[in-house]
């Protein structure tokens, strides 16, 4: 959660690179989550923020897509 945000600087290349890189971190965080949750005795409050870092992940895949595939209308 400490990567930079700013993609207007970044090279194609790099951001496909970042790009794998958090999508694997979006599906580990949500494999911890579900793991927590199963496991029934786990802090609600960890949870919380293992969600809140997912979204903010999520959001910064989506920006990085559209970065990489912007629309195009034929």
């Amino acid at each position: 959660m400490n990567a930079p945000t700013d993609i207007s600087m970044k090279t194609d290349d790099v951001l496909k690179v970042e790009l794998e890189v958090f999508r694997r971190q979006h599906r580990d965080l949500d494999e911890a989550i579900h793991a927590m949750q199963d496991k029934g005795t786990s802090d609600q409050l960890t949870i919380r923020r293992l969600k809140k870092q997912k979204l903010w992940l999520k959001d910064i895949i989506a920006q990085i897509e559209d970065r990489l595939l912007p629309d195009i209308i034929a």
